[in-house]
Formats: C-alpha cells, sequence, structure tokens
C-alpha cells in the first residue's frame, strides 16, 4: 500500500512539473489571434489595417478564426495564408497555410531573416480575394 501511495504522488509530481513546463513555454510564445472574415479580409482586434510583428525566430502561435466567403476550394479550405518575402516575393517555409471554417491554432517560428514581408490569401475565396493581405514584419 505504501509504494502504490509513493507511486501515485510521483505521478501527480511529474505530471504537475509537466503542466508548468507547458505554461512556461507558452507564455514565452508570441500569440497571435486573426480572423480571415467573410468579408475576404485579414482582420486583428484594434487594428484598422492589420499588421503583425514579431522578433527573429520566435515562436509564435497563430490563432486563426475563418469565416466562410463566397466561395472556397474543393477541401473544404475557405482561405488561405501565405508568408513572402517582400524583396522578391518567395515563399516562406512553413507559412502555407490553409483555414477551414472555425478556431484552429498554428505553431509556427518566426522567420530568422528580420525585414518586411506580406501575408497574402491563396485561396479564391470571393471577387475581392485580391484585396486580403497584410504586413508582416520581423525585428532583429
Amino acid at each position: 500500500m505504501k509504494k502504490a501511495v509513493t507511486f501515485c504522488r510521483k505521478v501527480v509530481l511529474i505530471g504537475a512539473a509537466s503542466a508548468l513546463l507547458a505554461l512556461r513555454a507558452s507564455a514565452q510564445m508570441h500569440v497571435i489571434e486573426l480572423v480571415a472574415d467573410s468579408d475576404s479580409r485579414y482582420k486583428i482586434a484594434g487594428q484598422h489595417h492589420p499588421e503583425i510583428t514579431v522578433k527573429a525566430g520566435e515562436p509564435v502561435l497563430l490563432r486563426v478564426t475563418a469565416r466562410r466567403a463566397k466561395s472556397w476550394n474543393r477541401d473544404g479550405s475557405i482561405h488561405g495564408f501565405t508568408l513572402l518575402r517582400a524583396k522578391d516575393r518567395s515563399k516562406v517555409d512553413g507559412w502555407n497555410l490553409l483555414f477551414k471554417p472555425g478556431t484552429q491554432e498554428f505553431q509556427l517560428t518566426a522567420p530568422a531573416e528580420p525585414g518586411e514581408y506580406e501575408v497574402v490569401c491563396t485561396v479564391i475565396c470571393s471577387e475581392d480575394h485580391e484585396g486580403m493581405h497584410m504586413k508582416l514584419t520581423v525585428l532583429p
């Protein structure tokens, strides 16, 4: 009986330590809340012209709420999110995302190279699709 109680205490301590480490990791992660809206626009609360600023190489949690516009992909994706380098419009690896309706989260790493980037929608979501873009700045 004493061994079982000791074992249970160890399991509880290990579980608590794991939860604390997860909490610390999420506290250090840059959380970005974004809406990919039905009017074919990206939106960030409190910003008239949404813009994202991150530090080079920092961990990012992108929390997206996607609302269906007038059209969507066959796979059910209603909006896209691809990060392009502003200087040559080349894609940034790991930043080519597709959104389904509802809220989803993506764990990403900010680009290592400081500078300006552009986010573009890659799903033709409506006739206003071309206006679905925003700036992302990476600081050193």
